[in-house]
This record gives structure tokens, sequence and C-alpha cells, in this order.
């Protein structure tokens, strides 16, 4: 496994990052979440493999992810210091009327909620889950920024919003000299590929790493070449048709499935190699529900693409709509 420093920080991550949100308590979620003692020969594998980058978030099965990943990754790592660990606020756990958003009282009491689900004394990255509209971004980056001194989070990312968001943000914290985020958690991947449009450039040049969730779009291009539905594409429904089902999809994922067999790899190999070879990047963020996902994973780390192949997976591409 190779790593890579996370935007312009120190931090070293593995270029694959484990999604936790597969894992928490079944019927919190929906049918694909798994229990602990599933999870774990996964989450070992994965460890095995390299992977010590994982992210969660604290409404990811109401809690029971963040508890889950605690669990298992004090009993598979010797060190704390041994692994990198991520999570997120933005939405609902509870039911109370300041139990969302970016307020300064919901982010102060919404850090502590994750390290006594986690069990640790902080997290390696805390991030945004999404913009506040109701909150002045003053307030939610001063918040974050005293959460970084309290020593509760080492760095702050961000994930799905406008460039123009985000760029105000980070300007927001370097005119008040309050911590800047340091990584871009975006949805990306060949099926949907909007924040090339600003989002990638901004980052790019900014020096803000790139850690994409969905890069397999859900399981579609992980299923590239054949007609079965995953579970989770089942249970997702009108979500899963909101984010996908563009008229060039049929074409890419068509052009997937066969350089995947003339390089003699899996569609999810291929898929998230291109990714690997996109500008930017860091680590994208992986689900795992059976061990070979992590195995396909791991392989695309060292799948080197031709020019000539990485232009022939991204030439079908069609704009879309974009879609947090």
């Amino acid at each position: 496994m190779e790593h890579a420093r996370l935007g312009r920080t120190g931090l070293k991550v593995s270029k694959i990052c484990l999604g936790m949100m597969s894992y928490g308590e079944p019927g919190k979620n929906d049918g694909w979440v798994l229990p602990e003692g599933q999870a774990e020969p996964i989450v070992r594998k994965a460890a095995d493999g390299g992977v010590t980058f994982f992210d969660t978030a604290d409404v990811y099965s109401a809690g029971a992810s963040e508890v889950v990943t605690g669990n298992l990754l004090r009993k598979i790592f010797a060190r704390r210091e041994d692994y990198v660990l991520a999570t997120k606020v933005f939405f609902p756990v509870e039911k109370g009327i300041n139990d969302s958003g970016l307020s300064r009282k919901h982010i102060m009491a919404a850090i502590d909620a994750s390290l006594g689900r986690l069990g640790t004394d902080y997290v390696d990255l805390y991030q945004i889950h999404r913009w506040d509209e109701e909150t002045p971004i003053e307030e939610t980056m001063e918040a974050l920024h005293d959460v970084v001194k309290s020593g509760k989070a080492r760095y702050i990312g961000a994930s799905s919003m406008t460039a123009w968001r985000f760029a105000k943000a980070q300007h927001v914290a370097e005119k008040h000299g309050w911590t800047k985020f340091v990584s871009m958690q975006g949805h990306y991947n060949l099926l949907y590929r909007e924040d090339e449009r600003e989002m990638n450039p901004l980052c790019l040049d900014q020096g803000v790493g790139l850690i994409p969730w969905s890069p397999l779009a859900r399981g579609l291009l992980a299923r590239a070449g054949t007609e079965q539905d995953t579970t989770r594409q089942v249970g997702d429904g009108p979500r899963q048709q909101q984010l996908y089902g563009g008229p060039a999809d049929a074409e890419i994922l068509a052009k997937v499935a066969e350089l995947a067999a003339e390089r003699g790899v899996t569609p999810a190999t291929l898929s998230l190699a291109w990714l690997l070879h996109q500008p930017g990047m860091t680590a994208p963020i992986i689900g795992a529900t059976k061990g070979h996902h992590v195995d396909d994973a791991v392989a695309a780390v060292n799948l080197d693409l031709s020019e000539g192949e990485l232009s022939a997976l991204a030439e079908p591409y069609q704009p879309r709509p974009l879609s947090f």
C-alpha cells in the first residue's frame, strides 16, 4: 500500500480510505449495514492490506457506526498513532432542536459525543458533512478552530458543497487566523464528474486533498458488464436514480467492462485506478461489505493506466446537474 500526504499537511494516509458507513447496527440505515462481528474480518483485511485511513460519521446508523469503528480499530491496531481516523458533523443523530447543523452549540456537543462513541481522545480529521445555510460561516469556522485548539481534532475537512462556499469558508478562516480545511470529500467517480468544473481545480490550486465518496457510484461501476443490482442499489431507490442514470452511463459502464476484461482486473479495480490517476487525488473512500471489495480497492493502487485508457474511460461522459 502506498501512502500520500493529505493535501499540503504533513499527515500521511493510505491511498485507499475504508468508509465505515457499511458497519453499525442493521436497521438503523438499510439492509446492507453489517454488525460488528461481520465487519471485523473485512476491516482486518483492509488493515492487513495496508489501509490506515478510516472514515465514518456521527449520523451513520445513528451513531452505531462510530461505536463499531472505535471498537474494531482499537482491537486491530496496537497503537492509536498507527491509523488515521475521520468523522463528520452536520446531520442529526438525536431529535433536539439544536441537534443538527453547524452552530457552535452543535459542533461542541457533537465532537464530544463522537469521541465518546469512538472511544478515543481525538480524531485526526473532523469534517463538516454539508454546508449549513442557517449558521454564519464565521461561527462555524471559529468553533472548528476551537475544536482543533482543544486537541479534540488534529485537522478539519469539508464535504460536498459548491466551490464558492468552500472558498468563502477558507477565506474567513485565513482572515481571522483560524484553522483552514485541509481536505474535500466530494462526490466524484466516472459517472459523476461535476467537481471537475470548479471544486477539484480549486482544491488542487490551494493544496487541499481530495478524498471522494462513492468512488464506485454506489456499486454501479463495480457491476459494470452485468445486469445484477447490489443490495444497496435496490435499497437506495429514488436516491440512486437522482445520482445516476445519465445519458452516457451505459456507454461508460460498457467501456469499463471492456477495458477491465482486457487488463484482467475487475471493473471496480479499473474504476478506482482511473480515480487515483486524477490530479489532486489523495484517497477515494471505498465501501466494503465483502472481502473481495477490499482486494479490488488495494489492487487499484498499483494499476497503471495509459493515457489512451484514461481518455477512453473519460471520453463518453456528458455533464449533468449538480447533486450533493
